[in-house]
């Protein structure tokens, strides 16, 4: 059974978090389009992102393999010849608990360092790459705005070298202003990677001169030189955020008194993280009973109920965060209230399918839903028929 679960788990975790990452990529991609050297920095970004997505993905992945695995044996009676030779539900779902155990302390490095480090690794990677600088090409309808120059095109060839409609400002050393437009110009970077050259035609310069004054320019043909600035280093150090402590981190501030954080904020996310770890021991409780009702027919419900069911835990939480932060509520019991609800549903769900598999009170729920339906049709029809 272990055997069964590890590669539907494996495949769904993967796809799950390759997806995400797609998506995210290409957002950086856009971000990113002006910077110099972009593609080193959407790939540092990218594998900062793994264990945040990762933490995203494994409970949906770890249900989704174990709702897989029960309807294969249910679908071919395994589940039924282990329980006709003596096996009961709770010695069947030992295994898929083990894992869950697993997983947990898995979590447990993963949500309380893992990820603490990655997210202020990206973040400081995303200033370096916001704030490195230009790479000596530009987008049509993008801006290039730095400390002393503003630059921008109306449009540009895919290469972004090849310029139409430009305006440029900028200032000298001496704090002096000077505004260029040009019908077209072309960009060409130094092969030093320090500064770019244009080649602007058919435009003006207004510049102001040592006198104060401003004297205007009309040109054919007109060549200046730009330079091409570093990247800036991060500007503060990890922890001014709560989500970049790992969980001792957040433990230690949190009984100091002494944190710059406030201590509701700490205790939120320390217990937020824990009860994300724990509750995945719960999961193959919750996917027994609905994985068994699917040898009736009813695995769309099943999965309907599973997500409705995760997405509110998680939602649960982030509201209990808010509202922890926000002083409004205790933290210990704005975390934990969710975490006792969904387990004690799970755990309810799963005693309730011991003696009968499949016949749970959820679908037995979503039958009796559907009989009054169709005790509504019935009574509708012939009232019709009859007019």
């Amino acid at each position: 059974m272990l055997k069964l679960v590890a590669w539907p788990m494996v495949g769904c975790l993967g796809v799950t978090v390759v997806a995400l990452l797609l998506e995210r990529i290409l957002r950086l991609l856009d971000a990113l389009s002006q910077s110099s050297a972009r593609f080193g920095y959407v790939t540092e970004l990218a594998a900062n992102l793994v264990p945040h997505y990762l933490g995203l993905a494994l409970p949906v992945a770890f249900f989704v393999a174990l709702f897989i695995v029960i309807t294969k044996l249910s679908d071919g009676s395994e589940i039924d010849a282990l329980l006709a030779s003596g096996q009961s539900l709770s010695r069947i779902a030992v295994p898929f608990v083990c894992v869950g155990l697993l997983l947990t302390a898995f979590s447990v490095a993963l949500f309380g360092y893992s990820q603490p480090y990655s997210r202020y690794a990206y973040r400081s990677v995303m200033h370096a790459a916001v704030n490195a600088g230009w790479n000596g090409r530009l987008s049509g309808g993008a801006f290039i705005d730095e400390d002393n120059l503003l630059m921008t095109a109306d449009d540009a060839d895919p290469a972004g070298q090849s310029l139409t409609r430009v305006f440029i400002r900028r200032l000298d050393a001496k704090g002096r202003e000077e505004v260029i437009t040009a019908a077209t110009a072309d960009l060409q970077a130094d092969a030093a990677g320090d500064k770019v050259t244009l080649l602007l035609r058919r435009g003006q310069r207004i510049g102001a001169d040592a006198a104060g004054g401003y004297r205007t320019l009309v040109f054919d043909q007109f060549v200046t030189e730009m330079p091409l600035a570093g990247a800036a280093t991060l500007l503060r150090a990890r922890g001014g955020d709560e989500r970049e402590l790992t969980l001792g981190e957040l433990a230690r501030q949190a009984a100091s008194g002494h944190s710059v954080l406030p201590r509701a904020t700490l205790l939120a996310e320390l217990y937020g993280r824990l009860a994300r770890a724990a509750f995945l021991p719960f999961l193959p409780l919750l996917a027994f009973p609905l994985g068994l009702a699917a040898k009736r027919g009813n695995r769309t419900p099943g999965l309907i109920v599973a997500g409705v069911l995760l997405l509110a835990f998680q939602h649960s939480l982030q509201l209990g965060q808010s509202l922890a932060e926000a002083g409004k509520a205790n933290p210990a019991v704005a975390i934990w209230t969710p975490f006792l609800v969904f387990t004690g549903f799970s755990v309810w769900m799963f005693l309730g399918s011991r003696k009968r598999p499949g016949d749970t009170p959820v679908t037995r729920l979503v039958r009796a839903i559907g009989d009054t339906i169709k005790r509504c049709v019935r009574m509708v029809l012939p009232s019709k028929q009859a007019a």
